[in-house]
Protein backbone atom coordinates (compact mmCIF):
# COMPACT_ATOMS: atom_id res chain seq x y z
CA UNK A 1 0.00 0.00 0.00
CA UNK A 2 1.38 3.43 -0.93
CA UNK A 3 1.95 6.35 1.87
CA UNK A 4 -0.14 9.06 2.04
CA UNK A 5 2.22 11.37 0.02
CA UNK A 6 1.91 9.25 -3.11
CA UNK A 7 -1.90 10.03 -3.04
CA UNK A 8 -3.43 12.95 -4.97
CA UNK A 9 -4.26 15.97 -2.96
CA UNK A 10 -8.05 16.33 -3.30
CA UNK A 11 -9.31 19.23 -4.84
CA UNK A 12 -12.32 20.83 -6.89
CA UNK A 13 -13.26 23.29 -9.13
CA UNK A 14 -16.06 24.65 -7.53
CA UNK A 15 -16.19 26.97 -5.34
CA UNK A 16 -19.53 27.93 -4.15
CA UNK A 17 -19.97 24.50 -2.69
CA UNK A 18 -16.31 23.06 -2.52
CA UNK A 19 -17.75 19.45 -2.61
CA UNK A 20 -19.08 19.51 -6.18
CA UNK A 21 -17.85 19.20 -8.94
CA UNK A 22 -18.81 22.30 -10.60
CA UNK A 23 -20.37 25.40 -9.08
CA UNK A 24 -23.76 25.00 -10.19
CA UNK A 25 -24.08 27.89 -12.88
CA UNK A 26 -21.26 26.44 -14.49
CA UNK A 27 -22.47 22.73 -14.49
CA UNK A 28 -23.58 21.67 -18.47
CA UNK A 29 -26.08 19.35 -16.54
CA UNK A 30 -27.83 21.98 -14.76
CA UNK A 31 -30.46 23.51 -17.11
CA UNK A 32 -32.47 26.10 -17.05
CA UNK A 33 -36.40 26.51 -17.70
CA UNK A 34 -39.50 23.65 -17.51
CA UNK A 35 -38.37 19.61 -16.09
CA UNK A 36 -39.40 17.25 -18.16
CA UNK A 37 -42.98 16.28 -18.49
CA UNK A 38 -43.91 12.60 -18.62
CA UNK A 39 -42.03 9.46 -17.65
CA UNK A 40 -40.39 8.76 -20.60
CA UNK A 41 -39.08 12.28 -20.47
CA UNK A 42 -37.86 11.98 -17.12
CA UNK A 43 -36.24 8.78 -17.77
CA UNK A 44 -34.60 10.12 -20.85
CA UNK A 45 -33.07 13.11 -18.85
CA UNK A 46 -31.61 11.16 -16.30
CA UNK A 47 -29.73 9.00 -18.45
CA UNK A 48 -28.37 12.10 -20.67
CA UNK A 49 -27.55 13.39 -17.03
CA UNK A 50 -25.68 10.64 -16.49
CA UNK A 51 -23.98 10.12 -19.50
CA UNK A 52 -22.49 13.79 -19.45
CA UNK A 53 -21.41 12.99 -15.90
CA UNK A 54 -19.35 10.00 -16.79
CA UNK A 55 -18.51 12.34 -19.81
CA UNK A 56 -17.52 14.76 -17.23
CA UNK A 57 -14.82 13.09 -15.30
CA UNK A 58 -12.84 11.85 -17.64
CA UNK A 59 -12.45 15.38 -18.87
CA UNK A 60 -9.03 16.86 -19.13
CA UNK A 61 -7.04 13.63 -18.27
CA UNK A 62 -4.43 11.72 -20.98
CA UNK A 63 -4.09 8.24 -22.16
CA UNK A 64 -2.14 7.31 -19.45
CA UNK A 65 -4.49 8.81 -16.54
CA UNK A 66 -8.17 7.51 -18.35
CA UNK A 67 -6.06 3.81 -18.43
CA UNK A 68 -4.91 3.65 -15.16
CA UNK A 69 -6.03 1.22 -12.67
CA UNK A 70 -7.84 1.25 -9.95
CA UNK A 71 -6.41 -1.29 -7.11
CA UNK A 72 -5.12 -4.29 -8.43
CA UNK A 73 -6.59 -7.05 -8.99
CA UNK A 74 -9.08 -4.27 -10.53
CA UNK A 75 -8.87 -4.10 -14.27
CA UNK A 76 -11.31 -0.98 -14.09
CA UNK A 77 -10.29 2.67 -15.02
CA UNK A 78 -12.13 5.70 -16.53
CA UNK A 79 -11.61 4.40 -20.19
CA UNK A 80 -12.74 0.86 -19.28
CA UNK A 81 -15.49 1.91 -18.29
CA UNK A 82 -16.23 3.87 -21.33
CA UNK A 83 -15.28 0.91 -23.60
CA UNK A 84 -17.65 -1.24 -21.35
CA UNK A 85 -20.80 1.31 -21.32
CA UNK A 86 -19.95 0.83 -25.50
CA UNK A 87 -20.68 -2.83 -25.39
CA UNK A 88 -23.44 -2.55 -23.13
CA UNK A 89 -25.43 -0.08 -25.09
CA UNK A 90 -24.58 -2.51 -27.99
CA UNK A 91 -26.07 -5.87 -25.74
CA UNK A 92 -28.98 -3.51 -24.92
CA UNK A 93 -29.45 -3.53 -28.80
CA UNK A 94 -29.54 -7.24 -28.79
CA UNK A 95 -32.01 -7.32 -26.34
CA UNK A 96 -34.17 -4.65 -28.58
CA UNK A 97 -33.84 -6.25 -32.17
CA UNK A 98 -35.02 -10.01 -33.03
CA UNK A 99 -32.67 -11.25 -35.43
CA UNK A 100 -28.84 -11.89 -35.53
CA UNK A 101 -27.26 -10.95 -32.13
CA UNK A 102 -24.68 -8.11 -33.20
CA UNK A 103 -21.05 -9.22 -32.34
CA UNK A 104 -19.00 -8.31 -29.14
CA UNK A 105 -17.27 -4.61 -29.79
CA UNK A 106 -13.73 -5.99 -27.54
CA UNK A 107 -13.73 -9.78 -27.88
CA UNK A 108 -13.00 -11.73 -25.04
CA UNK A 109 -14.42 -11.68 -21.60
CA UNK A 110 -13.10 -8.33 -19.99
CA UNK A 111 -12.16 -7.53 -23.19
CA UNK A 112 -13.42 -3.80 -22.86
CA UNK A 113 -11.02 -3.44 -19.68
CA UNK A 114 -8.04 -5.10 -20.58
CA UNK A 115 -8.11 -3.65 -23.84
CA UNK A 116 -8.21 0.00 -22.15
CA UNK A 117 -4.64 0.90 -22.69
CA UNK A 118 -2.92 4.22 -22.47
CA UNK A 119 -2.72 5.17 -26.76
CA UNK A 120 -4.52 7.84 -27.69
CA UNK A 121 -5.81 6.05 -30.80
CA UNK A 122 -8.02 3.66 -28.55
CA UNK A 123 -9.02 6.84 -26.46
CA UNK A 124 -10.22 8.11 -29.30
CA UNK A 125 -12.02 4.81 -30.44
CA UNK A 126 -13.57 4.09 -27.21
CA UNK A 127 -14.97 7.50 -27.36
CA UNK A 128 -16.26 7.06 -31.00
CA UNK A 129 -17.38 3.32 -29.78
CA UNK A 130 -19.62 4.87 -26.93
CA UNK A 131 -21.14 7.65 -29.56
CA UNK A 132 -21.88 5.22 -32.13
CA UNK A 133 -23.56 2.89 -29.66
CA UNK A 134 -25.32 5.33 -27.69
CA UNK A 135 -26.89 6.77 -30.50
CA UNK A 136 -27.97 3.49 -32.73
CA UNK A 137 -29.64 2.07 -29.36
CA UNK A 138 -31.60 5.44 -28.97
CA UNK A 139 -32.37 5.36 -32.63
CA UNK A 140 -33.87 1.96 -32.11
CA UNK A 141 -35.85 2.98 -29.04
CA UNK A 142 -36.84 6.08 -30.73
CA UNK A 143 -39.28 3.83 -32.40
CA UNK A 144 -40.54 2.30 -29.03
CA UNK A 145 -41.96 5.66 -27.27
CA UNK A 146 -45.11 3.12 -25.05
CA UNK A 147 -43.14 2.67 -21.60
CA UNK A 148 -45.11 -0.62 -21.28
CA UNK A 149 -44.34 -2.19 -24.72
CA UNK A 150 -42.42 -5.66 -24.75
CA UNK A 151 -39.40 -5.96 -27.25
CA UNK A 152 -38.00 -8.86 -28.95
CA UNK A 153 -37.70 -12.66 -27.77
CA UNK A 154 -37.16 -12.00 -24.24
CA UNK A 155 -40.34 -9.69 -23.78
CA UNK A 156 -38.49 -6.92 -21.68
CA UNK A 157 -40.97 -3.72 -21.32
CA UNK A 158 -39.19 -0.85 -22.67
CA UNK A 159 -39.43 0.87 -19.13
CA UNK A 160 -37.24 -1.91 -17.20
CA UNK A 161 -34.83 -1.50 -20.49
CA UNK A 162 -34.77 2.63 -19.67
CA UNK A 163 -34.54 1.81 -16.00
CA UNK A 164 -31.80 -1.00 -16.54
CA UNK A 165 -30.04 1.90 -18.60
CA UNK A 166 -30.39 4.51 -16.09
CA UNK A 167 -28.42 2.02 -13.42
CA UNK A 168 -25.78 1.37 -15.43
CA UNK A 169 -24.80 4.56 -15.82
CA UNK A 170 -25.21 5.30 -12.41
CA UNK A 171 -23.54 2.67 -10.94
CA UNK A 172 -20.05 3.50 -13.21
CA UNK A 173 -20.57 6.94 -12.40
CA UNK A 174 -20.13 6.18 -8.86
CA UNK A 175 -17.16 4.15 -9.85
CA UNK A 176 -15.92 7.02 -11.90
CA UNK A 177 -15.92 9.46 -9.03
CA UNK A 178 -13.55 7.06 -7.39
CA UNK A 179 -11.22 6.45 -10.55
CA UNK A 180 -11.22 10.32 -10.71
CA UNK A 181 -10.10 11.12 -7.52
CA UNK A 182 -7.31 8.10 -7.62
CA UNK A 183 -5.83 9.58 -10.52
CA UNK A 184 -5.78 13.41 -10.00
CA UNK A 185 -7.73 14.12 -6.40
CA UNK A 186 -10.99 15.71 -7.86
CA UNK A 187 -13.53 15.11 -6.37
CA UNK A 188 -17.48 16.54 -5.99
CA UNK A 189 -20.76 15.34 -7.72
Amino acid sequence: MGRMSDRPARWSQASVYPDMWADPDDDPRNSEGDAPEGELATLLDFLSGYRLTLRMKCEGLDPEQLARRSVPPSTMSLLGLIRHLAEVERDWQNWIVDGEPLPSLYGEDDGDFLGAVADQAVVDAAYADLEREQAATDAVLAGHPDLNERLAKDGIAVRELMVHRIEEYARHCGHADLLRECVDGRVGQ
